[in-house]
């Protein structure tokens, strides 16, 4: 059986994609740090259940040990933003921490699995990113020079990996409306976070991103999807967002 692990499955996009490839025949390994939310769910698509902390080195050491010595999919989904300050008067900490798990943290589990993954003779690494890593928006500073990191990351592993059987592939949501991402954003301040989506027709859902992620994984191994991006017609641009009635 094929073999899909999946960080920041706790929720969102991340727990949505552990599903689909479940439901598409992966045996699926959920990895976030919050335990309890990860073993339900692991419970429930017949997975396995790794908590692990992707900021961390030893956690993520132990990541690896426990996958063992073969890997067919990483899904790096592991990620967020906080704050929406000017550079000005920005939060530095926040800053680092974004940094931190949307950058450094898809680095370092992916480090770590390469082995893995090259000795499955078809390994695919899947970096969720964002279309806040191709453009700048005021307030976005910090989330958006975190998502271009992790596109440029994950260009330059599809060059260097070039001549291996391991495909690289971003898939970059616009908006999507999950429980957390805009919670978390804003600390907690539920009307901030709910005034993003406020009279916007269908934003993406995370099973939206995920059914993405389910293709791509599904592909055969010798075809590529270097980037997808994929938001709701709603939004037609960052900077470009219908608020009001589309569909009947």
């Amino acid at each position: 059986m094929t073999t899909a692990l999946v960080t920041g499955a706790s929720s969102g996009i991340g727990e949505a994609t552990a599903r689909a490839l479940a439901a598409d025949g992966f045996s699926v390994v959920c990895v976030a740090r919050r335990a309890d939310r990860i073993a339900a769910l692991a419970e429930e698509i017949d997975g396995t259940a790794i908590t692990c902390d992707v900021t961390s080195p030893d956690s993520v050491s132990a990541l690896a040990e426990a996958v063992g010595g073969r890997l067919d999919v990483l899904v790096n989904c592991a990620g967020g933003a906080l704050g929406s300050d000017p550079v000005e008067s920005a939060d530095l900490a926040d800053w680092q921490q974004m940094y931190d798990v949307n950058v450094l943290g898809l680095v370092r589990v992916t480090q770590t699995l390469l082995p893995a993954l090259r000795a499955s003779g078809q390994g695919l690494v899947v970096n969720v990113g964002s279309t806040a890593g191709r453009v700048a928006y005021e307030g976005g500073g910090g989330y958006t020079a975190a998502k271009h990191g992790t596109r440029v990351v994950t260009q330059t592993l599809r060059l260097e990996l070039n001549g291996e059987p391991i495909r690289v592939t971003e898939i970059a949501p616009g908006m999507v409306h999950t429980e957390e991402f805009s919670l978390v954003r804003f600390g907690g301040d539920r009307d901030r976070a709910e005034a993003v989506y406020a009279d916007v027709d269908s934003p993406l859902v995370a099973t939206d991103v995920a059914e993405a992620i389910r293709w791509v994984a599904s592909l055969p191994r010798h075809v590529n999807i270097d980037e997808l991006v994929i938001r709701p017609v709603a939004q037609a641009a960052q900077h470009k967002l219908h608020r009001g009635p589309i569909f009947g």
